[in-house]
């Protein structure tokens, strides 16, 4: 498909917020339209996908399988666009001497924020912003900008890129799920953000037993907790597991391994940092050695 071919935002965003309230009146009232413009946006894109999004269930509302698909699809391309127009309107706002600096939410909640502070400990003149976001980078560009990316991506024009470690994964659990991880009676975790990672992760395991299910959770630092409360088996990156691995919340029984790809640091190609980016750009290298090695 072409981007001609994409259906109405507004029936998007009318669906979106079905799905999310769970009924048709609670949306229309959030986009302050009527009930009957909210259902006849939802009939425009049944139409339009070709499949029903809703069923009738009592006097409620159930999602269909087609309708569940494109709720997470919408979930995932608006709340990029939210990251980007934030990480550009905080871009603009931030004086020229202060840092922007944008990492992915899951890497930024389970490990960079749990270290932040000794940076700012240790320079508390340096005034650093952080942006929660994933994905590639747009917007002008200013010369105290970073951004820590997983590098999936073309590296976008204007930026250059330096690898910060090698991305490694593997199962985590908490301590009394050992038995079961190791017979088969486990439920696999995953993130919405890497659907395929256990399919992946088993083929390359054979003789690791096969879950029971697999669960799917919208980012990493969910399944991380799910994973801690004995939710079920989690497929984690090193990077956002590796503190309660240490402290023994979590066991990684396989350890990590690498998937192939790496997280870098993303810096604008043109201009000079200040020091205080220099700085912070030497600190990240430091304090994510160790990332890439063998357990």
């Amino acid at each position: 498909m072409k981007q001609s071919d994409l259906p109405n935002l507004d029936d998007l965003r009318a669906f979106e917020a079905t799905a999310r309230l769970g009924s048709v009146r609670a949306a229309a009232d959030e986009l302050a339209l009527t009930h009957a413009a909210i259902s006849r946006r939802n009939a425009r894109l049944a139409d339009y996908v070709g499949a029903p999004l809703f069923r009738r269930a009592g006097r409620g509302l159930e999602m269909t399988q087609a309708g569940n698909h494109l709720r997470d699809a919408c979930r995932r391309s608006f709340d990029d666009l939210l990251r980007t127009i934030g990480f550009i309107r905080e871009s603009e706002a931030a004086p020229e001497s202060d840092i922007l600096l944008s990492c992915e939410r899951s890497v930024a909640m389970r490990w960079l924020i749990p270290r932040l502070s000794q940076f700012q400990d240790a320079n508390p003149s340096i005034a650093v912003h952080l942006s929660v976001g994933g994905g590639a980078l747009s917007g002008r560009t200013k010369h105290n900008m970073l951004a820590i990316r997983r590098l999936d991506f073309p590296i976008p024009q204007g930026w250059s890129a330096q690898t910060l470690w090698e991305e490694r994964v593997g199962p985590v659990h908490a301590p009394p799920l050992t038995e079961d991880f190791a017979a088969g009676r486990y439920i696999a975790l995953a993130s919405r953000t890497r659907p395929d990672a256990w399919s992946r992760w088993l083929a390359e395991h054979p003789h690791i037993p096969r879950p029971r299910e697999t669960r799917m959770l919208d980012h990493h630092f969910l399944m991380i907790e799910a994973a801690c409360g004995g939710l079920g088996v989690g497929l984690s990156p090193r990077v956002v597991s590796i503190d309660d691995v240490t402290s023994g919340r979590l066991h990684a029984p396989h350890g990590f391994h690498a998937d192939g790809t790496v997280y870098g640091l993303l810096t604008p190609s043109t201009g000079s940092k200040s020091d205080g980016a220099v700085l912070l750009s030497d600190w990240l290298r430091k304090t994510s050695e160790g990332l890439s090695g063998d357990d």
